[in-house]
């Protein structure tokens, strides 16, 4: 029996789907019933429980062979993080009462950057569930595709896809959520030790100005990147609703600046198997 949470998402979905593939039993760890009815559906336990609240995280991991921790994304966090620090006060507890034989957690790419900025907060769950006595592995992937989502409308629309990501001709790592759920789930079957870290990226480095052109393909008309200059973002994130737009942008001049960046080096950096043309068509359908 493996315990996942997140399965309502991309990621823990796919982690899912793909243990149904290979016969095993799942446990959908979800927020309210109603979430958990689809996976019932397929056959899966249902456990209800919030991310913050270590009893109910206890009750749905007690039993477990493995455990999938997929923190909740937060994309406007209170200085401080505390609620990322809610939940892996949470996770911790319900981890150590349990005792899954295994944990494979969601991080990220750059999730060792000293410099304080959005994917901190899996850098402090990797901090605190590191010192558990559990065999836990850290899944890093690198940027994802799908979220492309957000821009298939205005690549559509206008025929432009603003980028945030700069300079225009730069490769980066990227990995479809489909990959990430693949991975995750392989890892959490093997039978032997698994290391700490797992740095995961899609089969080809992506520049926005290759992803323009795999837009102009698959919606068949002409798309343009268009750098998003660093100097409006602050106004236009504060304009979207965000309350601090600072830990969004540091995440962005990672990026951009190289410091978010794979901890190892190229050779031990997985390869997935999903690329960029194949995940923009899923999208635009």
């Amino acid at each position: 029996m493996y315990a996942i949470t997140g399965i309502t998402g991309n990621v823990g979905g796919a982690v899912a789907r793909t243990l149904l593939a290979q016969g095993q039993s799942v446990r959908a760890v979800v927020r309210d019933a109603a979430k958990g009815q689809a996976w019932s559906d397929l056959g899966c336990e249902v456990a209800i429980a919030e991310m913050e609240d270590a009893a109910a995280l206890t009750r749905a991991f007690t039993g477990a062979r493995g455990v999938f921790v997929l923190p909740p994304p937060n994309f406007d966090p209170t200085p401080g993080f505390p609620e990322a620090k809610a939940v892996i006060d949470a996770v911790s507890r319900a981890l150590v009462a349990a005792q899954p034989a295994r944990v494979i957690c969601l991080s990220t790419v750059g999730a060792q950057a000293a410099q304080s900025n959005l994917l901190s907060q899996r850098t402090l769950m990797e901090q605190a569930l590191s010192a558990l006595p559990l065999p836990i592995a850290f899944l890093r992937p690198a940027w994802f595709l799908d979220n492309l989502a957000w821009d298939i409308a205005g690549a559509r629309e206008q025929g432009v896809f603003a980028s945030f990501l700069q300079p225009l001709d730069r490769p980066i790592p990227m990995v479809a959520a489909a990959d990430v759920g693949r991975v995750a789930a392989e890892l959490l079957m093997q039978e032997s030790p698994v290391e700490r870290i797992v740095e995961l990226e899609g089969p080809e480095r992506v520049s926005p100005n290759a992803i323009a052109a795999a837009l102009s393909m698959v919606l068949g008309r002409p798309v343009q990147a268009e750098a998003v200059p660093r100097e409006t973002w602050g106004s236009l994130f504060l304009s979207q609703g965000m309350n601090d737009p600072m830990p969004r942008i540091q995440m962005l001049d990672g990026f951009n600046e190289g410091w978010i960046t794979f901890e190892g080096g190229d050779a031990t950096v997985r390869k997935g198997e999903v690329g960029l043309v194949e995940v923009i068509r899923s999208l635009a359908n």
